[in-house]
């Protein structure tokens, strides 16, 4: 399942300071693997310092423009995003897994207006689902609200400005700064008073279809419910975390038994005993078996799996919805059996 593919570096482009553009050549037999809808992400695979390291990251370029590229900002500390930046090259090869991800827009020729907030890296996604807007109806609309520190620290700024120049009476960005004031530009976070700023009096004559959210997850709250609280239904909701918070693990704190264990992967059965304190993900890469996983924050959706019999009960789930999750589809890297036995199907999701 964890089907990884070795891909080359095609380009690597300078986005800020801190930040890149990685662009993937792919060969033309691997061309519909890697074919995507906006807004999806790739998992990079590579070993650094003796460690194999796993990161998701959102497809920035439009499905339409032949490209698979994604952008990267380096975070204090990191790992990947460091190696990102100041390693790797043109012509070095990564482990690539295909594409996947439901913070997606799939174009069905009928006329929208969208709506999206990000922040930093939270654009990546962004810039590949308003590409795919604005070119797949000639009346489709594109608010985007987009908040950085600086716009030295912006990352796609010279794409956006390109983008705003060819659909000039259709696609609309309010930059908002934290630590820069600049011209037509706000100052500060993205806020309640932001959105209201947007909704009710910028564009308040516009009908949205939908709003997309990408960033930390204290911005998407925030921007959530205010636009709940202005009466969007929260169906028009889509959001994707790059950050989240994480929760105290109580459902640990209460289990004291073991589970047995059967995991199916790629039509492949195996079985164990696991601790119930551990978290399936967990416990099944302990055995060495090669389950699809990321970011391991319950922040993308890799490692989903169903539970065919027994329970397992999650610590944090911002991803599947309630019926996914009464359906028996559970986020493996936040999920504790806690019935003596359970079985789990990778392949059945």
């Amino acid at each position: 399942m964890s089907d990884f593919h070795a891909l080359t570096i095609a380009a690597v482009d300078q986005l800020t300071p801190n930040a890149v553009a990685l662009t993937f050549t792919i060969p033309e037999n691997l061309k519909k693997t890697f074919s995507f809808v906006a807004g999806q992400y790739i998992t990079l695979k590579h070993d650094i310092d003796g460690e194999e390291v796993r990161r998701a990251y959102s497809i920035s370029s439009a499905p339409s423009s032949g490209k698979l590229t994604v952008g990267i900002k380096k975070v204090p500390d990191g790992t990947f995003s460091v190696y990102a930046n100041e390693s790797i090259k043109t012509g070095d090869v990564l482990e690539v897994m295909p594409p996947e991800g439901r913070f997606v827009f799939e174009k069905d020729g009928s006329e929208k207006t969208i709506g999206a907030f990000a922040a930093g890296s939270g654009i990546t996604p962004i810039m590949s689902i308003a590409e795919t807007v604005l070119e797949s109806n000639l009346n489709n609309r594109f608010v985007l609200v987009f908040g950085n520190q600086t716009p030295t620290e912006t990352m796609y700024l010279d794409k956006l400005k390109a983008l705003q120049a060819k659909y000039n009476e259709r696609f609309f960005v309010q930059h908002i700064y934290s630590r820069s004031t600049e011209p037509d530009c706000l100052f500060g976070r993205i806020e309640t008073s932001t959105v209201n700023l947007i909704t009710k009096n910028k564009f308040k004559d516009f009908d949205f279809d939908a709003f997309y959210l990408c960033g930390p997850e204290a911005m998407i709250n925030t921007v959530s419910e205010t636009l709940k609280n202005n009466g969007v239904s929260e169906d028009n909701i889509l959001f994707e975390l790059f950050t989240s918070t994480a929760p105290d693990d109580t459902i640990a704190e209460n289990l004291e038994g073991r589970t047995h264990v059967k995991v199916t992967v790629d039509d492949e059965t195996f079985s164990f005993t696991m601790d119930q304190k551990d978290l399936v993900l967990d416990a099944v890469l302990k055995e060495n078996i090669d389950a699809p996983y990321s970011c391991q924050g319950g922040v993308c959706s890799s490692c989903i799996a169903r539970v065919t019999e027994g329970k397992a009960e999650m610590v944090k789930n911002q991803i599947l919805t309630d019926s996914e999750v009464a359906e028996g589809l559970i986020l493996t890297c936040q999920a504790h059996a806690t019935t003596s036995a359970i079985k789990i199907d990778y392949d059945d999701v």
